[in-house]
């Protein structure tokens, strides 16, 4: 069932909220129930709105204060065969699936309200808690995204799970697994972690398990809700009561996992993860060492991403950052204006203003970063404008000025683009301009 609910009060942090941006929220209320893979219970999920820089954060209905649990990974600790948060009465088992498909559509604001400790299991993948939020509806609001930023490598041991983090200027997924099984054996795939990426290739992806297993996981107080409807169960010969969704079914319900526990990062990671033979244990050990070492960017690309994707180089680079970027849609870029720039020292010196054809340059860079968006990669390609039309200069632009640069998607077929922007000075502004580019190889 879904219903239009208002903003939920709740723990909020200090957030650039007034400064405008692309966080994303959910616009009602939805919610799923059934009964936890390894506690058994039942439980019913409810997805709500939160407020800017609300953060991911659960909400413990069924217990005295209604006890909250944010999805960070300072409060995970270690659980066999599952993400946990928190530790006593209060804690929250299994929130994997929960949480890829929240980090699967990019979601940074999210009340989860739960009335037992452990989500509903649902079919064994993520598709049920994408299908519910996308029915409640994802939608921006005011307040700029945290980026979680690699500038270095760093690699991560956990018994045999081994995991790569490498710079990237997106989010990808390398995952193989090894089973001895003659339905898995070693599979491998490469996953670049977007909406549509994540619902085609992930989202219904179940977890699996061995029926020689059972018995001893079941002493263990675990699996005490599985049954052949919501895993993939496997004895010697195959598939037990079931078809696999992909013959790679395995592989892919692990990047799922991978997704959902590098949620806990607090942030949007942008970097190449693999992952080999990863585990619940392994992904929280990685997240802790990405928290580590990463930085935390308000912008979406620094200057060091804009160099790895515009050819351009000093003096005509003229991008300083990127504050906002919708694929396909809108991108929102700075340049900042000092004296020392080579072309005041024969424009009008003494009364120096930038020229007009560089305005309208740097504008056509910050559109050139969202067109090469479109390729896998820009070391390759370049961006050629082929038009400008509706030019307007509507004031000067003088050292000491920051230009904020707004672009949008007028038609975009293929490789080429029509954009409209417009460039700001302290909110006014300075030049108009509409331009069509498309992609070329170098």
């Amino acid at each position: 069932m879904i219903a239009r609910a208002a903003e939920p009060s709740g723990p909020s942090r200090e957030c650039t909220a007034s400064m405008g941006g692309e966080r994303r929220t959910i616009a009602g209320v939805a919610s799923v129930q059934g009964i936890g893979l390894h506690l058994g219970q039942p439980c019913t999920l409810t997805f709500r709105p939160a407020p800017a820089c609300h953060g991911i954060v659960f909400r413990r209905m069924d217990l005295p204060g209604t006890p909250t649990i944010p999805a960070r990974i300072d409060v995970a600790v270690q659980a066999e065969r599952r993400t946990q948060l928190g530790t006593g009465e209060a804690a929250l088992h299994t929130v994997e699936h929960v949480l890829a498909a929240v980090g699967g559509l990019a979601i940074d604001d999210l009340l989860i309200d739960m009335d037992g400790p452990e989500p509903p299991i649902m079919d064994g993948s993520a598709k049920a808690f994408l299908d519910a939020l996308t029915e409640a509806g994802v939608v921006t609001h005011p307040g700029r995204v945290d980026w979680l930023v690699l500038r270095k490598s760093i690699r991560v041991v956990d018994g045999e799970s081994v995991y790569e983090a490498h710079p990237a200027l997106d989010y990808s997924l390398d995952v193989d697994i090894d089973f001895p099984h003659p339905l898995i054996g070693h599979q491998a795939g490469h996953y670049r972690v977007t909406a549509e990426g994540f619902r085609r290739d992930l989202a219904d992806a179940r977890t699996f398990g061995f029926l020689h297993e059972v018995d001893a996981l079941r002493a263990k107080g675990l699996i005490q809700g599985a049954s052949t409807a919501n895993a993939v169960v496997l004895d010697a010969a195959g598939v037990v009561d079931t078809t696999l969704r992909w013959p790679d079914e395995f592989v892919r319900h692990k990047a799922l996992d991978c997704v959902g526990d590098l949620v806990l990062a607090g942030a949007r990671v942008r970097a190449r993860i693999i992952a080999h033979k990863p585990s619940h244990r392994g992904t929280v050990a990685l997240v802790r060492a990405l928290v580590q070492h990463a930085v935390r960017e308000p912008a979406v690309y620094t200057i060091e991403d804009i160099l790895q994707v515009l050819p351009h180089r000093y003096p005509f680079l003229l991008v300083d950052r990127i504050l906002e970027l919708e694929e396909g849609k809108r991108i929102v870029g700075l340049k900042n204006v000092t004296i020392n720039e080579p072309f005041f020292q024969g424009h009008f010196p003494g009364h120096p203003i930038m020229p007009g054809v560089l305005i309208i340059e740097a504008m056509a860079q910050v559109g050139g970063m969202l067109l090469m968006r479109t390729v896998t990669d820009p070391s390759t390609k370049v961006v050629y404008f082929m038009s400008l039309d509706n030019v307007k200069f509507r004031r000067p632009v003088k050292p000491g000025d920051q230009l904020r640069f707004e672009m949008e998607v007028l038609q975009m077929r293929g490789t080429m683009c029509k954009m409209r922007g417009v460039a700001y000075v302290d909110g006014q502004v300075v030049t108009e301009a509409e331009m069509a580019a498309m992609v070329r190889d170098r």
